[in-house]
């Protein structure tokens, strides 16, 4: 989820970055790397805390339909 919202705003950002006037394709890269630090923390997060002695959250099964 937080994945989902970080590009939502790097979204918006790249929006209002593009209607002040920066380059289009600066301000998506901007977006990208957002996104792109959301998705490394997301994947390292149970790496680190399992080194670090706790317990990683649990995953929490969604029901298919």
């Amino acid at each position: 989820m937080s994945v989902l919202v970080t590009l939502t705003v790097g979204l918006v950002w790249w929006i209002v970055a593009w209607s002040f006037g920066i380059k289009a394709f600066d301000a998506f890269l901007i977006t990208i790397g957002m996104t792109l630090v959301a998705v490394t923390i997301k994947m390292v997060k149970p790496f680190l805390q399992k080194k670090m002695g706790r317990t990683p959250e649990p995953v929490v099964e969604r029901p298919s339909f």
